[in-house]
């Protein structure tokens, strides 16, 4: 066997060796991104805990937060991370329809979630209780408003996905990476979310 062939040969094992790891390489690289958004809402979390108690004579927590709400915004946003399995289970078996089906069930449940999160921040609002009223509204709107943010992008991103799922044939490998990612946003702000239930919400008005 000549040199060139053997060349040849090791060069199209290294390029399939590449093609092997992108997804990993991908994957891990959007880990990353998270540990960084990870940072941020850990600091968000610490300006809550020390501005919550701060209310300069305007309304509490216990005045303000309706747990029955919220508990209904905490159970859309956590059927919608069951309902995107359900969609990662129909991707993993290359059947579009099925995905398409929950990834659109998962975009209803996150926009009824940013659409009761929007209307209790409106009722705060004519209620006197903005967020530039004292340092713990000011503290909670941020936190809250910041993870609302990334619902949105979230939703956006997930229309995106879908419609580029539906100008392919068959789901690509880059599909699935995508996918992926997303699943990985998506469960991220699943246990975001439920910190601030517990910790901003529950924690608040016991």
């Amino acid at each position: 066997m000549s040199s060139n062939t053997l060349n040849a040969g090791a060069a199209a094992g290294a390029q399939h060796h590449d093609a092997d790891h992108v997804p990993s390489h991908s994957v891990f690289g959007f880990w990353l991104y998270l540990m960084t958004d990870c940072i941020i809402f850990a600091a968000l979390f610490a300006v809550f805990a020390v501005m919550g108690h701060q209310f300069a004579g305007g309304p509490t927590a216990k005045d303000l937060f309706e747990i029955p709400g919220v508990a209904l915004e905490t159970t859309m946003l956590l059927l919608s991370s069951i309902t995107y399995g359900f969609a990662m289970l129909g991707a993993y078996k290359n059947r579009k329809g099925v995905l398409l089906f929950w990834l659109g069930v998962t975009f209803l449940l996150g926009l009824s979630f940013l659409v009761l999160e929007l209307r209790e921040f409106s009722h705060l609002i004519a209620e006197g209780a903005g967020p530039s009223r004292s340092a713990f509204l000011s503290s909670f709107f941020t936190l809250v408003g910041t993870h609302g943010l990334h619902v949105t992008f979230g939703l956006i991103w997930m229309v995106v996905l879908a419609i580029q799922v539906m100008r392919h044939r068959d789901l690509t490998e880059r599909d699935m990476i995508r996918l992926t990612c997303l699943s990985l946003f998506w469960h991220f702000l699943d246990v975001v979310w439920i910190g601030v239930f517990t910790f901003v919400y529950l924690a608040s008005v016991i």
